[in-house]
C-alpha cells in the first residue's frame, strides 16, 4: 500500500502521509515521499501544496527501530538522503502549508519545518527529542529551527527535548495559526486556496528571496530581491496586475490558474 497519497483539490494538492499508527518515517516513506515531490515540483498545475498526517496526528518522528539498526555508514546515507528529501519540500515553487494534527516530533516536525506555514490543532504537541535518544536532529531541526525561532529558543528545545503544545508553540514562532483539531485541513485547504490564486511566478520569486536572502549578506539578499524583482516584472500575471490597479484600484486582478492558457 503507497505510504504517501496526492488528494487533489482543484489547483491545491494535500500530500498525506498514510503510513499507520505513526506515520514514522522509515526508507519505503522517505522515497515516497521524495518521488511525490519531484512530481509536484514539475507540475504546471500545481499552484499550492498542503502536507497532512490525517485527522489523529502528523508523524511522530523516524523509524527508530530501523534506526537503531543501523551503522554509522548506513545511518550517514540514510539520513543524507531524507534531508534531501525535506529540502526539496522546501525548495517547491509553491506556497506549501503544513496542517498540523496530534503530534509533530522528530522529522515530523523537521518536516513541517519546510512549509511556508504552519496551522496547528489546538491539542497538537510538537517537538524534536532526538537528545533524548542520545542523539541530535538530522533533517533540518538545528536550522531551520533556529532561523524560525532564533538560537537561544532552539537550544532550549532541543537540549531539553521537551514537547511544545499549540498555544505554546504559537507564541514562540513555532506555528502561525491555532485552530480546533476538526478544522486543521480544512483551514489549510482554505488559506491554500487564497495563495493558489495568486500569481505564480511573483509567489515562487517571493519564497527565493526570502529563503535565499537570509543565507547571506543584506547587500547580496537586495541584489537577489532586485533580479527577481525585474524578472517577475516581465510576466504576464504583472501585465494583468499592473493593469487591473490602474482600471479598478487594488486587489481586484485575476491572475492566470491551471487549465487556463498553455500548461
Amino acid at each position: 500500500m503507497p505510504r504517501i497519497r496526492l488528494d487533489t483539490d482543484g489547483p491545491v494538492v494535500t500530500v498525506r502521509l498514510d503510513h499507520p499508527p505513526l506515520n514514522a518515517f522509515d526508507t519505503v516513506q522517505r522515497d515516497e515521499l521524495a518521488a511525490r515531490v519531484r512530481e509536484l515540483a514539475d507540475s504546471p498545475r500545481v499552484r499550492a501544496v498542503v502536507l497532512y498526517g490525517g485527522e489523529r496526528l502528523f508523524a511522530a518522528g523516524a523509524d527508530v527501530k530501523a534506526l537503531a539498526a543501523m551503522g554509522v555508514e548506513e545511518v550517514r546515507g540514510w539520513n543524507r538522503a531524507l534531508q534531501r528529501t525535506f529540502d526539496e519540500v522546501a525548495q517547491l515553487p509553491m506556497p506549501v502549508v503544513a496542517a498540523i494534527t496530534g503530534y509533530a516530533l522528530g522529522g515530523g516536525l523537521e518536516l513541517a519545518l519546510a512549509a511556508d506555514y504552519r496551522i496547528a490543532a489546538d491539542d497538537a504537541l510538537l517537538g524534536q527529542p532526538e537528545v533524548l535518544l542520545g542523539i541530535i536532529p538530522g533533517s533540518g531541526g538545528t536550522q531551520r529551527l533556529t532561523r524560525l525561532i532564533g538560537p537561544s529558543r532552539t537550544k532550549n528545545l532541543l537540549m531539553t527535548g521537551r514537547r511544545v503544545d499549540a498555544p505554546e508553540a504559537l507564541r514562540l514562532g513555532l506555528v502561525d495559526e491555532v485552530v480546533p483539531a476538526p478544522e486543521v485541513h480544512t483551514t489549510a485547504l482554505r488559506y491554500a486556496h487564497r495563495l493558489a490564486e495568486g500569481p505564480a511566478a511573483a509567489l515562487e520569486a517571493i519564497k527565493e528571496a526570502v529563503n535565499h536572502g537570509t543565507d547571506t549578506s543584506m547587500s547580496a539578499g537586495l541584489a537577489l530581491e532586485r533580479s527577481l524583482f525585474t524578472g517577475v516584472f516581465g510576466t504576464q500575471d504583472a501585465a494583468t496586475g499592473l493593469r487591473s490597479f490602474l482600471a479598478h484600484g487594488p486587489g481586484k486582478a485575476h491572475f492566470e490558474t491551471p487549465g487556463q492558457g498553455t500548461p
